[in-house]
């Protein structure tokens, strides 16, 4: 049987301007800058928020190239490689789909992407009346995402310590729901001898709260309410 083989992105986009005030695209991830092309930056845009298999990638990838086709100079596959071996694209294999879900998602890192009032405020009146945005398509700022319970517990712990999916699961698994520091991490999910955090997503696989976290995970993320990071 065929490994089924899923891919996603991780980091954040920011720009950056030069010496000759060109602005560059730049990805954050690790607290590491990385410098893309545009053909990069369009493939990695295109998974950012999105689980799919290679041939999906080229669909989308193809699908925004009418109005970029000046920037073709090499195969779309390349890039992906390229992208694959700097660690901006992350993949997952396995005999099911929820396997290659599980080995893409278990050992990356959550952060939470909902902010303040406040700052949601700021963007509203930005996009309104500097970016001329219509009103009805700006208050989707202001929609309140409806979660599962699965959800809200993995946001909550979230928004506490950098957490994995595998430590998600484990922190499910033992019905944690206060981490207030880095140590309670080491006491409350790696308090036995056998796990570490090179093997806790093998260990944690087999968990009864494995599906249930790893699906929060996915669902969030294709909801834009986390990104994904890897230290």
């Amino acid at each position: 049987m065929a490994l089924k083989t899923l891919y996603t992105a991780v980091g954040r986009f920011e720009r950056r301007t030069n010496g000759c005030r060109r602005c560059c695209p730049v990805i954050i991830l690790g607290g590491k800058e990385y410098m893309v092309d545009m053909q990069e930056m369009i493939i990695w845009s295109c998974l950012n928020w999105r689980i799919v298999r290679m041939e999906e990638i080229g669909h989308l990838y193809t699908k925004t190239l009418p109005w970029k086709k000046d920037i073709i100079n090499r195969p779309w596959k390349d890039c992906v490689e390229r992208l694959l071996t700097r660690g901006l694209l992350v993949s997952g294999k396995g005999e099911t789909d929820y396997d290659a879900l599980y080995d893409l998602l278990s050992s990356l890192y959550i952060i939470p992407t909902d902010g303040s009032t406040f700052l949601r405020v700021l963007s509203f009146l930005k996009l309104t009346f500097v970016n001329h945005v219509p009103f009805s398509a700006a208050r989707k700022l202001f929609h309140r995402d409806q979660r599962t319970e699965s959800e809200k517990q993995v946001m909550a712990l979230a928004r506490q310590v950098l957490l994995s999916t595998a430590e998600l699961i484990r922190c499910m698994e033992k019905d944690i729901h206060f981490l207030p520091t880095e140590e309670s991490i080491l006491e409350g999910v790696y308090d036995d001898p056998d796990t570490t955090s090179d093997n806790i997503s093998y260990i944690m696989q087999v968990s009864p709260q494995s599906q249930t976290v790893t699906l929060a995970v996915a669902n969030l993320y294709l909801r834009q309410q986390i990104i994904f990071e890897r230290i």
